[in-house]
């Protein structure tokens, strides 16, 4: 099955996430993270959800909730053994180097990541690549129409408990608003093309 290390920066939104993971639950591709990855994601959230005002109880509520289901739904996406291997690769920031060492040591065929800067592709070892989240999820809406869509619907559905409801439609104008542009727009167009008005 294809394989994706997420670096942390596609983690972070929480609509992305949830696209994201729902899209991998389909068994369109298998995520892949380390516990490096998982420490950078908790750190980055409990310091924007204080800065949004929630309790240091609501934040570990949430990141205990968070994490528990991405170990349950996703039982052999944490790589294990990379430690070593980020020595080994050269990068123009050596902290991220872990994230290449996990993507290796999982046998990653793509990190999936914004910040692809911090990761040339002469630095990766073949025939690993990297991508960003808009060209992956547009890369998975070309292979899997059926269930990326189906990804969406579940996420819009899921919304509506603490902010506002949302459609399929909703969540892809939101999406093509905030960091995945082409995909959003692609996605609209799917779904008009499903549920013609």
């Amino acid at each position: 099955m294809f394989s994706a290390l997420l670096d942390t920066c596609v983690l972070v939104p929480s609509r992305a996430r949830d696209v994201l993971l729902e899209i991998a639950s389909t068994g369109a591709y298998r995520p892949l993270w380390s516990t490096e990855i998982l420490a950078e994601l908790d750190r980055t959230l409990r310091l924007l959800l204080g800065k949004r005002g929630a309790s240091p109880e609501e934040t570990d509520a949430f990141l205990t909730r968070l994490f528990r289901q991405m170990e349950t739904t996703f039982p052999d996406a944490l790589v294990t053994g990379w430690e070593p291997l980020a020595a080994t690769v050269q990068l123009p920031d050596p902290d991220d180097r872990h994230v290449v060492a996990a993507a290796w040591a999982g046998r990653a065929d793509v990190i999936v990541t914004d910040n692809l800067a911090h990761f040339p592709s002469d630095a990766l070892p073949a025939p690993l690549f990297r991508q960003s989240l808009d060209d992956f999820l547009l890369d998975s809406l070309d292979l899997y129409p059926a269930q990326v869509v189906a990804a969406v619907r579940t996420v819009a559905r899921r919304t509506g408990r603490t902010g506002p409801a949302m459609t399929a439609r909703d969540v892809a104008v939101y999406l093509q608003t905030r960091g995945t542009p082409a995909f959003g727009e692609r996605l609209l167009t799917e779904l008009d093309r499903l549920d013609p008005a």
